[in-house]
C-alpha cells in the first residue's frame, strides 16, 4: 500500500495541514510533500461533491493519477448547529472563492448574529461568548494509483465563540472552543491539536489501516 521510503503527496497547498500530516507519517519513514512542491500538469480540481468524503476522493484521485504518486486528500469543515450544519463542505470558501480565513470567520460571525444565535450557558461549559454548538469534521482518502483506496473520518465537538482567541492553527480554529481544554483550537500546541482534532482522529483511523 505505502511503505517506508515512499513519497506521499498531500492534495493541498495549505502548509498548516501538511505539517499535521508530516508529523503523523514521520514514524513510518514516509516523505510527505504537498502541491506547493508538486510537478506541473495537475488539472484544476473542482470540489463539487455532496459530502466531505466525496470531495476528498475527487482530490486524491486527480492528484494521484496526474503524478503517479500515492496521494492523500483531506476535506474538512465546520458544521454549526445554529446554521443548520453550515458552512459544511463550503467551509473553505464560505465567503466566496479565494476567501481568506479572516473573510470566512467574519462571515460566520455575521451569519450567527443574523440568526440570533446563543448557546445555552450550561451547555457551553465555560466557553466565552458561546454562540452555538458545532463540530469539526474531517474525511481522508489515501489513493494509490493501481492499488487500494483507504478512507477514514473523524470529528470533534465544541462551540463557536463570539471573538477569536489564539494565534495558532488555521481556518476556524480561533473561533472553535474545546470544553475539555478550556481553550480554542488555535490555542493548542501541535501535539494537543493532533491528539484531539477531527483530522487527528481521522489520521489515526487511517494509519491503523496501513
Amino acid at each position: 500500500m505505502i511503505r517506508s521510503g515512499d513519497t506521499l503527496l498531500v492534495a493541498t497547498r495549505n502548509r498548516g495541514k501538511t505539517a499535521e500530516f508530516r508529523a503523523a507519517f514521520a514514524g513510518l519513514g514516509v516523505e510527505v510533500r504537498d502541491l506547493n512542491d508538486a510537478p506541473e500538469g495537475i488539472p484544476d480540481i473542482v470540489e463539487d461533491g455532496a459530502t466531505f468524503a466525496d470531495n476528498a476522493l475527487i482530490k486524491a484521485r486527480i492528484v494521484a493519477e496526474a503524478t503517479g504518486l500515492p496521494a492523500l486528500a483531506d476535506d474538512s469543515g465546520l458544521c454549526v448547529d445554529a446554521l443548520g450544519g453550515a458552512p459544511g463542505v463550503y467551509s473553505a470558501r464560505y465567503a466566496g472563492e479565494g476567501a481568506t480565513d479572516a473573510d470566512n470567520n467574519a462571515k460566520l460571525l455575521r451569519e450567527l448574529a443574523a440568526a440570533g444565535a446563543s448557546a445555552p450557558a450550561g451547555a457551553a461549559a465555560g466557553a466565552p461568548g458561546a454562540l452555538s454548538a458545532a463540530r469539526f469534521v474531517s474525511a481522508l482518502v489515501l489513493y494509490v494509483p493501481g492499488g487500494e483506496t483507504k478512507t477514514s473520518e473523524g470529528d470533534v465537538g465544541g462551540y463557536v465563540i463570539a471573538a477569536p482567541q489564539g494565534d495558532g492553527g488555521f481556518g476556524y480554529d480561533s473561533l472553535f472552543w474545546l470544553p475539555a481544554y478550556g481553550r480554542t483550537m488555535a490555542e493548542l500546541t501541535t501535539a494537543e491539536k493532533n491528539a484531539v482534532s477531527h483530522r487527528g482522529e481521522a489520521l489515526r483511523r487511517l494509519l491503523a489501516q496501513l
